[in-house]
């Protein structure tokens, strides 16, 4: 099993390129069940989740061609309805092929997903919206099967906000017969990239962005070309890195406008930067005061930066509060740290972190994706060599991004498991 090593070496320094969004990525790729026609998809992320999401679309019988950039999609051949567990499990967002194949195929059948363990994240959202729009669905096995002649247009108000339940239902009502209001929709930036997708493949879709999302059905969906918008989780996550690195880092390809909470936290924490259209230019700081957030569905601080930001509060002067309001079960990235010398209190869903501390190097383990990610910031300056266990988690949702830390100047590496070659590579990154 893959580590990382890392050793802090001071600021990072120079530019950095985003990728796509995963989170845009994976529904735009579900959309593609919903047409015989060719869907061609660009700037697509090449992490694990992608590559996920694209075998469970052979399995269901579509042609994939990739390249470096993107995917060809043609959905003429598909000859099944059935999402299995071996690729279900590992992957959350597998639900979103839920309500594509039930609109286009009129059943579907797809084992109950797995993915990061950070709390409740349930599929009864999915199943009720569903219902209320004529499907019959059975849990039988470990597998949802739901069934349609075809969907009827329905009111759904979701109980709470729900991303993916937002982009199944969007999916599904496209052509569902009638009109399908959406209430208490998600209204963040990869569901309003969804929508534009759909729409080019010749939905009518009004209102995404929004708290209310109006469908109106039609009988059929043809190809289109769709470029995925920019990771604006894997922005913040740089933006964190040259904080705590007091770093002067130029991060490009990206859509600053999705962040807004995120970078006015940064910038009432003293965080000099340059916000432009597509670029976001950090400055080094003096020092970094600490500041409180809660997090809230967009646009309201996004709980998938939460870690991040709390690592880097660790240097900031004075005590911050981060609320956690989305999941019950998010911090389990503050043990790891602490073993690191942060100074972090839990108290409910806060998380109480006391700073400037003095951060060492440590053995510790990633529990999920965005805590890997909080990990590795924290090892961007700890005193001696930070040893990153179970770093599969950052590969389902990072591209490449030991190799865009080395850029910047980082002491990171990829090592495989065992104590010999780990202690090589620190040697190696010591002479550095």
């Amino acid at each position: 099993m893959d580590k990382l090593v890392l050793i802090g070496n001071g600021p990072l320094e120079g530019e950095v390129r985003i990728s796509g969004a995963k989170n845009a990525s994976l529904p735009c790729l579900a959309a593609s069940i919903l047409t015989a026609g060719a869907v061609s998809l660009t700037n697509l992320p090449w992490v694990r989740d992608i590559y996920t999401m694209c075998d469970l679309i052979r399995e269901l019988g579509l042609e994939i061609n990739d390249n470096e950039d993107g995917v060809a999609i043609k959905g003429a051949k598909i000859n099944s309805h059935i999402a299995p567990y071996q690729l279900v499990k590992t992957m959350r967002a597998s639900i979103l092929v839920l309500g594509p194949l039930l609109a286009r195929l009129g059943r579907a059948q797809v084992s109950l997903p797995g993915g990061c363990a950070i709390g409740a994240r349930p599929v009864d959202l999915h199943l009720k919206a569903l219902e209320k729009m004529g499907a019959k669905i059975k849990l039988e096995h470990g597998y949802i099967d739901a069934q349609a002649e075809r969907l009827k247009g329905a009111h759904i108000d979701f109980e709470k906000v729900t991303v993916t339940g937002t982009e199944n239902m969007m999916m599904a009502a496209t052509l569902a017969e009638g009109t399908t209001i959406l209430d208490n929709a998600a209204q963040e930036p990869e569901v309003v990239d969804l929508a534009n997708m759909l729409i080019a493949m010749g939905a009518d879709i009004q209102g995404a962005g929004t708290s209310r999302i109006v469908i109106e059905g039609v009988d059929s969906l043809h190809g289109c070309d769709h470029r995925i918008i920019p990771d604006r989780i894997e922005t913040g996550t740089y933006v964190c890195a040259a904080a705590i690195t007091r770093g002067r880092v130029s991060i490009t390809n990206t859509a600053p406008q999705y962040l807004g909470a995120f970078l006015d936290a940064m910038q009432r924490a003293g965080l000099p930067m340059d916000i432009h259209e597509d670029r976001i230019e950090v400055y080094p700081h003096e020092g970094l005061r600490s500041v409180n957030v809660a997090t809230e569905p967009h646009p309201g601080f996004p709980t998938d930066m939460q870690a991040q930001f709390i690592a880097t509060m660790t240097q900031a002067e004075g005590t911050s509060i981060v609320t956690e309001n989305i999941f019950e079960n998010r911090f389990n990235h503050v043990p790891e740290l602490k073993r690191m010398g942060a100074d972090i209190v839990i108290d409910g869903n806060r998380a109480l972190t006391i700073g400037p501390a003095s951060l060492s190097g440590a053995q510790v383990m990633a529990t999920d994706l965005r805590a890997s990610a909080s990990l590795v910031i924290a090892g961007l300056i700890a005193a001696e060599e930070t040893t990153i266990d179970r770093i599969y988690h950052l590969d389902r949702g990072y591209y490449d991004l030991e190799g865009k830390l080395r850029n910047l100047g980082a002491k990171i590496r990829r090592v495989k498991n065992g104590t010999d070659q780990i202690q090589q590579v620190v040697q190696e990154l010591s002479n550095i």
